[in-house]
This record gives C-alpha cells, structure tokens and sequence, in this order.
C-alpha cells in the first residue's frame, strides 16, 4: 500500500519528462525502494530511542512536530522549532537531529543542512545518506560523492540502504558504469540477494545498456517484489530487448505478481518496438481488469503505441475516455497529432483545450506551432505567437525556435531572423531552424552565411545543419564550398551519418562531380532509401542512364524497396537515353511488382520518353489515359517534344494548355515563338511576342556562370562588361578557328531572328556558355576540369562545337543545363547527342 501511494505522489514535472522518454521509470523505482528504506530506517531508529532508558520526552515531541512540518512544507515553523531546541541546550537524539536534517533538505536548504550536518556530536549512516540525497536532488554530485567518501572512512556500516542511495547518485550523475565497482561491493559484503540493493542495480546496469549483467543480478534476488520484476521488464524494453519483455511479463503473472502502472507502461512500450498493436491491445485488457485504465502513465504510454502504430483514431478514443484536468495529456495528443501531420485535427484539440480552461504550456505550444508550420499557416501561427507572448513563453528556447520555424515556412524569413536576433538563449536547433529557413527559400548565400556566423559562434553542428548546407552548395552549383563541408564532416562524427551522407552525394552531383557522389556512395556503411534514389537520380541527371539502370538493379537486390521517387529517377533515366522498351517494362512493374500507383511525375517521364522519340501520337493517347488532370508539367514535356520534332499545330495546343493553368509562363511562349520560327511563320512569331508585350511577359535571358577561386562569374549573350572580356574574344576567334579546321559548321537555324547568316554565326559565338568556357580556359588550371551552368536548353550549335573544343583541349568540360549534365571529353558528349 505504501508503494501504490508513493507511486500515485509522483510529481507531475516528472510524468511531463515521461512524456517524452520513458527512462525515468527506473530512477522512480530507485526512489521508491530508497523511501521505503528511510521511512523503515527512521521508524527503527525512534523505537530504539524510546527503548533508551535515558532518552527524553522531549526529543520525541520535537521529532514528531518536526516530521509535522516535513508534511505541510512549514519551513519557517521548522525553523522556529530549531530555534527552540537551541535555546532548551539541543536536547534532541539521534533520531530526531536526523529528523530535522531531513526536514532542511526536503525544503531545499541545503546550506541549512550541510551547517547542521556539520555541528551535530554524533552521525549514522541516516545522517550521511538524507545529506547525500539532499545534494543528489540538487545535482551537487560532486558534495555527494564526498559526503559517501567521507561515510565510507569513517567506518559507517554499508548496508542497503546506503547502496541503494549511492546506485541512484551515480545513475543520476550519467556515470551508472561505476555500478559495476558498487556491485562488487555489495557482492563482498552479502547483499546481492536484497531486493532492494537489487532493483538499484537492475537500474545502473539499464542504464548502461547492460541488460545480461541486470538479468543476472534480477536472478540473484532471493526474495523478489514487484518493484523487482517491474525493474527488469522495464530494462528489457528501456533497451530494446521487446521480446525478453514480454516473456518475463509471463513469468511474472505465473508467480502471481499482478502489473502495476509501471510494468504496464514497459509492456507498452515493448509492443510499440515490435510493432505489435493486437499485443497492445491485449495488455490494455489486463490494465482494464487492473483498474489502471486511467493511470497518467498507463494512459500517455497506450497513446504512445496508438499514434506510433498509425491508429490516430484507436488513440483519439483513449484520450477522450483518460482525464484531461492537466495539460499533460492534452500536450501529448496535440504533439503525436502534429507528428502525424494530423495538424487540422491538433489545432482542433487545442482549442478545445482552451475551452476546457486547461492553462497550455511551452510543450503545448511548440506542439501545435509545429501544426501551423506544417500547413504553412501565417494567421494562426502570429494569433498563437500572440497567446505566447501574454502567458511570457516567448523567450522559451523551444518555442522560440518553433516560432522561427512556422515564419520560415511561410516565407517570412524578415519576421523568423527578428525572432533570432531577439533569441537570447541560441542552441543548435535555432540556428539550424534560420539555415534551412534560407536554404527552402532558395537564398543558399544566406543559408551559407548563417552557417558560417554558427561556426564562429562555436556551436556545434548537427547532421541537420551539414545536410542543409549541403543542399545550399547544390542549389548554387559551388563545389570548392562543398568540398570544405565535406572536409568539417569528416573531423565530426558526422563523416558516416546517412543523411549527411545523402546530402554529399546530391551536393557533388549537382556540382558536376558525379565520380566523388559515387565515392560517397560506395563507402557508405549503411544505406536508405534516399541513398539509392539520391545515385539514381545522379547518374540519370548526367545522363549516364546504363549506370543509373545498374544502380536500380542493384537496389532490387539489397533488402531496401523502391518507392515513388525510384521509378521517377528510373523512368527519366529511361526518356534521356530513349529507352522505350524499358521504360515501359520499368513502368508497368511499378505498377505491378511493387503495387506503386503512378504519380505525374511518372506520366511526365513516359510522356517525355515517348514524344522525344517522335511518338506524339503515342504520348497524346498516354496523357488522355491518366486518371486526373494532367498538371502543366505533363503538358509543358510534349510541348518541348513538338519543339524537337517541328510539330507546329500540336506545339500550340500544348502551350495553350500550359497557358491555360499558368498564364505567366514566359518560357511556354519562347518554345511556341521558336516553333514557329523554326516553321518560318514569322507573322505568328510576331504575334506570340505582341501578346507577351501585352501581358507584361519578358524573355528570362540565357545566362551561364562559372566558379573560379571561390568567386563566381556570370555571362549573358554578347556581355562585354567583364575585365577579361579581350582575353575572352580573343580565345573564343581561336576556338572558332581551330573548331572550323576539325570540321564545325554553323547550324543558323539555331537563331531564329529574321537576319543574314554571316549575321547568325557572329551572334552563335557571343553564347552564354561560349563566353563562360572561354574564360574557364583561360584563368582555370590547365588540366582541370571546367564546369558551367546555365539557365536554360544548351542550343544544338553550342552542344556540337563544345564537342569539337573538347577534342582541341585537355580539359573535361562539363555543362549543367535546365535539364541535365553534359560532360563533353575526347569530341564526344555524355548523352549521346540525345537530350
């Protein structure tokens, strides 16, 4: 009975902790085992005074009010009996003078009972231990382990109920590996078989990851409670062991041991690990006929399983039967509605929250912030910034950096460094929040800007922090900052991490360096998923298909499965290399093998495949087969295969069709213009460009940039602004001179203005990209590979003479367009002339 009190007593600052990680179970079991002993202690103490012949009434008297004051929290009555006992000459014994250190260290004044503990004639091992507790509760361990050091010398006895106490410091100081020291201890004085000793020990060797060491201790229990049975199935399911578990469970209820709040929790935990939900429920039937429904732990630990196991609304049904006067459980179910991205249905349950007068607090908040980042929901995220900032939350790390995360999200990236700069308690998270902010609103300079302040700041980064920055080298194509990242992961222990890991593959692709992506790969230890797809997806982008087929094959046969994102990189590996065979196979087994319904990203890529082929009939049939409305990206790939074939009238009802849902779209206008150039209606061309004067539409113009030495070089057509632009003409009348003696011709049809040849190959050599190879040859490193990006399509006159320069230079060229790498090497080109 004094166990279920206790128990029911916990504070609830703890069970908030328990909410979040179950850990703490054994330390209560610690506590429990610990004030059954003091209270055994203390009472075999007073029957020993009263048993003196020369003990007072009067230390009785004082003893007792005192303990009276211990109950009702008195502190400054306490005092004032203290005050007594001084001035009657401290007529008070041994127990009484450990009564009253107690009652000091229950009301945290700890200076008051380290004096007192000090100036008292005579100790025992009681004096000691409420001392140590008392330093152990306000994390003074080091005065804790002194004061145990100090006990041990003078000669006190070491009996349960110190081991106990100094199992628990240890545990509480993250140092429970020196249970093992403690345990040979208690091996050589003869208490191994105590329950008591045992359960603590159950506790460090948890901890630690011990679990054969806790099971042999667990065995060595001559006499074992429920708090000893409690401690190892709690241990089992603290370190994964689900099934040990739920097999000594079994055991317990043969014995006749019947579950409490505590066992129930583990065994709910256990089930949640094996994803067992039918175990789960049969456990909640034993809590039911336990009466232990409605138990706080009980409750929040069978929300646990629900919402994990994907059964939100078997969870909703136990939260509406549990009751909801603290704001724990409400807390919780908001937080697992969030992660579950049930987030209409958090805000919901906040405001009925609200209704209910149940006051929220900093979990409550940053739970259902998270909803309103998740929708990308700006009014209710400022409306709840406002709750926060009248209930005085809003310096809160937690919350703080939630707020940040809801403005990012929406894009008001001036309000979330606001929230930053008025931060005054940063950690890693509020960093990472402001860098991956930037990095999704497509400002990578800034995210790389933030991550160096971070740096200088000395805060540690995180695998988040690598992945993110990481991403903001590949969207800015900036290798050498890329490498440098690369180089600070591998002095962390971020060098092996699967997401940072996955980030250096798509950073090294997207830079061009498709060989040190595939190295990454390959010394992965372990690989996800996005690890396949991120390979996948490279290879396909350099439009090296065959190796990207490979990869696939490979995947097939390790344990991870293909998802939606596989068969997209699969598919437009495919369409780049013209595959149609394949490409169909690959489609049809998604479908089939893999039970995967196709998406438009897939139809997109079969679209694709066929209209490059010259099968627009085909890919016509195809778009009219897809079983909801085709997006602009479907309409916008048989736009560009009309452009590829000629196909004029086909051409126009795509564009229309793009127009039709993104009236904006400038480059659905330049294709449908360059259609008709290409047909040579220039009345039509005309008219495309009145309508995109008359709409306010211009031309994006092509640019090409280049980076050497950490600075980045941007080209447009015909510039002549840049300081090397002499040199640049200069290498370009050589390259056009020694391209013509290989063997180039000028395709003018590739300029479609109404102007004389000579005209239109003059203007083919003021190309973006021309201008952007030019200067790589002349300031880049001889040798060294020269990698240019562009805004749009290279054009087909470009592709052939980069070519022809690539057999002139030594230099690998490689070119990123809106599409794809091409890597030209040797007069030939990665795709194969197919792109």
């Amino acid at each position: 009975m004094i166990k279920y009190s206790y128990y029911q007593g916990l504070s609830w600052i703890n069970y908030a902790k328990y909410c979040t990680n179950f850990d703490f179970v054994c330390f209560t079991r610690c506590d429990l085992s610990f004030h059954s002993q003091v209270d055994a202690r203390l009472t075999q103490e007073h029957i020993n005074c009263e048993m003196t012949p020369n003990s007072k009434f009067s230390s009785h008297a004082y003893a007792a009010l005192l303990k009276n004051c211990i109950t009702n929290a008195e502190s400054t009555t306490g005092k004032g009996l203290h005050c007594s006992i001084i001035k009657r000459g401290g007529c008070l014994d041994l127990f009484a003078w450990n009564v009253l250190l107690n009652m000091y260290v229950k009301m945290d004044l700890l200076s008051n009972a380290r004096n007192l503990f000090d100036e008292m004639l005579e100790r025992n091992e009681v004096s000691f231990v409420t001392l140590i507790q008392g330093y152990s509760q306000a994390l003074q361990y080091v005065e804790a382990i002194e004061l145990f050091v100090r006990l041990h010398g003078e000669g006190h006895e070491l009996n349960p109920f110190v081991f106990t106490t100094i199992l628990k410091l240890v545990v509480g100081m993250e140092q429970a590996e020196l249970g093992w020291n403690i345990h040979a201890c208690v091996y050589k004085l003869g208490h191994s078989t105590n329950a008591f000793v045992g359960t603590a020990l159950i506790d460090a060797y948890s901890v630690c990851g011990l679990v054969d060491r806790a099971r042999g201790v667990f065995d060595e229990i001559a006499s074992k409670d429920m708090v000893s049975w409690t401690g190892m199935v709690s241990c089992y399911a603290e370190n994964d062991y689900f099934k040990g578990s739920l097999e000594l469970f079994s055991q317990m209820q043969r014995v006749g041991f019947k579950p409490n709040n505590f066992t129930l929790a583990s065994l709910f935990k256990a089930c949640l690990g094996l994803e067992a939900i039918n175990a789960g429920k049969s456990v909640y039937g034993c809590a039911l006929k336990t009466r232990y429904e409605i138990d706080p732990y009980v409750s929040v630990a069978l929300l646990d399983l629900y919402t994990k196991s994907g059964a939100i609304e078997d969870a909703r049904r136990v939260f509406d039967e549990i009751p909801k006067k603290d704001v724990i459980p409400w807390s919780f179910m908001i937080a697992r509605y969030s992660q579950s991205n049930w987030c209409n249905e958090a805000v919901e349950l906040f405001h009925q929250m609200r209704r209910a007068l149940v006051i929220p607090n900093q979990f409550t908040f940053t739970s259902v912030l998270q909803a309103c980042a998740t929708m990308e929901s700006f009014d209710l995220g400022r409306q709840i910034h406002c709750h926060v900032l009248k209930v005085g939350l809003d310096l809160d790390v937690y919350v703080s950096n939630v707020l940040m995360d809801v403005y990012a999200k929406c894009g008001r990236m001036d309000n979330s460094v606001e929230l930053f700069l008025e931060s005054s308690c940063r950690n890693d998270v509020t960093w990472n929040t402001l860098i991956v902010g930037y990095v999704q609103f497509g400002d990578g300079e800034k995210a790389l800007s933030m991550f160096l302040d971070m740096h200088e700041d000395q805060v540690q980064a995180t695998e988040v922090t690598y992945s993110s920055v990481l991403r903001a080298c590949a969207s800015l194509a900036t290798l050498k900052v890329g490498i440098q990242i690369h180089s600070l992961t591998i002095k962390t222990i971020y060098d092996q991490d699967v997401v940072v890991s996955n980030g250096l593959i798509d950073m090294y692709a997207k830079c061009g360096n498709i060989k040190d992506a595939r190295l990454v790969f390959d010394v992965m230890n372990k690989r996800d998923v996005v690890s396949w797809n991120a390979m996948l997806s490279a290879y396909s982008m350099h439009g090296l298909g065959g190796e990207a087929l490979r990869i696939f094959e490979r995947m097939q046969k390790s344990d991870i499965r293909p998802n939606q994102l596989t068969f997209v990189g699969v598919l437009s590996a495919c369409s780049n290399m013209g595959l149609l065979d394949q490409g169909r196979g690959y489609f049809t087994s998604m479908v089939q093998d893999y039970s995967i319904e196709p998406c438009m990203e897939h139809y997109t890529c079969m679209v694709s495949l066929l209209g490059k082929l010259g099968h627009l009939d085909k890919a016509v049939k195809l778009i009219e087969e897809i079983p909801f409305e085709p997006s602009v990206m479907v309409w916008r790939a048989l736009l560009g295969a009309c452009v590829i074939h000629n196909d004029v009238e086909l051409g126009r009802v795509s564009a229309q069709r793009v127009l039709e849902m993104e009236p904006e779209d400038e480059a659905s206008y330049v294709l449908l213009s360059n259609i008709y150039a290409t047909a040579r209606r220039w009345d039509n061309v005309a008219s495309v460009r009145k309508r995109m004067k008359r709409k306010g539409i211009k031309k994006e113009p092509g640019l090409s940039w280049i980076e050497n030495q950490g600075t980045v070089h941007y080209f447009a057509v015909g510039d002549s602004w840049h300081p090397d632009i002499k040199l640049i003409n200069g290498m370009l009348e050589w390259l056009n001179m020694k391209s013509k003696k290989a063997g180039y011709v000028p395709d003018c049809n590739v300029i479609l203005l109404d102007v004389e040849d000579d005209e239109k190959a003059r203007l083919l050599w003021v190309h973006s990209e021309r201008l952007a190879l030019a200067f790589g040859l002349i300031r880049m490193p001889f040798g060294s590979p020269i990698r240019i990006i562009k805004n749009l399509r290279i054009c087909v006159d470009c592709h052939a003479v980069i070519k022809f320069i690539s057999s002139i230079v030594p230099q690998e060229i490689i070119i990123r367009d809106i599409n794809r790498f091409h890597h030209f090497q040797d007069g030939v080109c990665s795709c194969g002339d197919y792109w």
